[in-house]
């Protein structure tokens, strides 16, 4: 195949799937798409990778590699190890050979760590080897490999690896009974917008750290989430379920359900915001406490929900927008004569002084962070807003740098899940439009896809793709066809990924 030509279409065979299972997909690595158990260990272009799968490969550059070492590859080995579990404490069973085994893994991971400087690598090997040492015992290196992965992982910027790094993390601060920051952890892990089979993967540790605190019922509401994500069958996970609630119900017997599962603020720790409410004697708003009883009184003609501690309100008499925090304090006076407000994100928000265009950037201390004064703009998520200037749409950043040209004539992401989104995903990335037609643009800037389809929805792990003649397809995180548009839904064509791609799930 030459390069760029896209890849033969990926079809229901028997042969395609023996081509599959004969690659040894695994799960042990999270560069690129492996993050979700997706990418083979076998490289690209070598002997027997699959074509369908040459072109979801990372798109992280490689960067330098450790020359490998002789006899298998300790990321594969690692992958296909058959755990044993201890029916009561849930953890992973080690003990003789085994443990000589599992040790002998660790000391190849290290040899692959050698000269190995790239963020993507290094993130991958030093959180496989986290696990590893945490398996053996040995905590405070566990520990040490899993911040350390964790920060690799981070600088990389991407959404799989990050939350691969982050739930191993919290697996070792769970055996460290650091439960408060490994719940943390697996909660900001689990994001909606990763593939099924992984989310399956966090809910089934969460489930495992929550039943090692005698929250039974919060874990079993993870084991049964775990299922209910995982729409083939799972031996291994079923399995693995089954060995949970045994565990759980013999606690249970014992010792009763434990406390009330949690909502993810109260894990994250996020002090529920007063709601906004209407009092009918005053006729006026307030806001109120999840008692019902108010904590800001009923004074404002109208007002705004709380976004990021603060809210926007009009006081008796006022045009004008005043900023208040979740105490009633006042942070921005209605003299600033904004008339057109948005919501806080990341401690910035959109403000125009006549409403409709000339819209400016402020933090909650009213200075003024972008002054251009865009004719329309949508919120910030994660640092980027999309905003128009003139009849093009583009994108700016927290401090005003173009990152995304003024070319579209809009953004509107749709995610596999059902949502749109004004502008980017988690992973950065959103739908653009230019005349009538749909592409796809990242974070910085970057054109994956350019806009000439009828349709693209983000799907965890490629795009969507509908045609002219309403048939679906996909393509890859660099634009390039995996799937053929032959299907007519878009229940078809990710039935079909997830069947091409359901032999493997990380190790955690």
């Amino acid at each position: 195949m030459e390069v760029g030509e896209p890849p033969a279409p990926a079809v229901a065979s028997g042969d395609s799937m023996g081509a599959y299972r004969s690659a040894q997909l695994t799960g042990a690595g999270v560069d690129g798409l492996q993050a979700t158990g997706y990418l083979p260990i076998v490289r690209p272009g070598a002997e027997g990778f699959p074509p369908e799968l040459a072109a979801i490969a990372p798109t992280s550059p490689p960067g330098p590699r450790a020359e490998p070492a002789a006899g298998p590859d300790p990321e594969q080995v690692l992958a296909s190890f058959v755990w044993r579990f201890d029916p009561d404490t849930l953890r992973e069973q080690v003990e003789g050979d085994e443990a000589v085994r599992v040790t002998e893994i660790r000391d190849q991971l290290t040899a692959k760590l050698n000269g190995v400087s790239d963020n993507p690598t290094r993130a991958r090997l030093l959180s496989l080897r986290a696990v590893v040492s945490r398996i053996l015992g040995d905590l405070p290196k566990a520990f040490a490999d899993g911040k350390l992965a964790l920060a690799h992982a981070e600088a990389t910027g991407e959404l799989r690896r990050i939350a691969i790094a982050q739930a191993r993390l919290a697996h070792v601060l769970q055996w460290q009974e650091e439960f408060d920051e490994a719940d943390r952890l697996f909660t900001l892990a689990n994001s909606s917008e990763l593939p099924d089979r992984l989310r399956a993967t966090m809910h089934q540790h969460a489930g495992k750290c929550a039943y090692d605190q005698g929250r039974y019922m919060e874990a079993c509401n993870h084991f049964e989430r775990a299922l209910d994500l995982r729409k083939e069958e799972d031996p291994e996970l079923i399995a693995q379920t089954e060995l949970a609630l045994d565990a759980v119900f013999r606690r249970v017997a014992e010792k009763g359900w434990g406390p009330y599962p949690r909502s993810r603020d109260e894990i994250l720790q996020i002090r529920k915001a007063p709601s906004p409410a209407f009092d009918e004697q005053t006729q006026r708003w307030g806001y109120i406490e999840a008692d019902g009883n108010f904590v800001i009184g009923p004074g404002y003609l109208d007002v705004q929900p709380f976004r990021d501690g603060v809210a926007w309100v009009q006081g008796q008499g006022a045009q004008n927008w005043q900023l208040i925090d979740d105490g009633g304090g006042v942070l921005i006076e209605p003299a600033d004569g904004y008339i057109g407000v948005g919501s806080f994100s990341d401690g910035v928000a959109w403000v125009s002084r006549d409403g409709t265009t000339r819209w400016i950037a402020i933090d909650k201390n009213n200075t003024v962070l972008i002054s251009t004064g865009y004719d329309d703009v949508r919120p910030f998520r994660r640092g980027v807003s999309a905003v128009r200037r003139g009849r093009h749409w583009g994108a700016v950043d927290s401090v005003g740098r173009v990152v995304v040209q003024f070319q579209y004539d809009g953004f509107a992401t749709a995610l596999l899940d059902g949502r749109y989104i004004d502008g980017f995903s988690d992973e950065g990335l959103a739908v653009v439009s230019l005349d009538g037609r749909k592409g796809v643009v990242d974070r910085s800037g970057r054109v994956l896809v350019p806009p000439v389809h009828h349709t693209i929805m983000i799907h965890p792990v490629a795009f969507l793709i509908v045609d002219d003649a309403q048939r679906w397809g996909a393509l890859d995180r660099r634009g390039r066809t995996i799937i053929q548009a032959t299907f007519t839904s878009r229940t078809g064509v990710t039935d079909e990924i997830d069947r091409l791609l359901a032999d493997t799930r990380p190790v955690m």
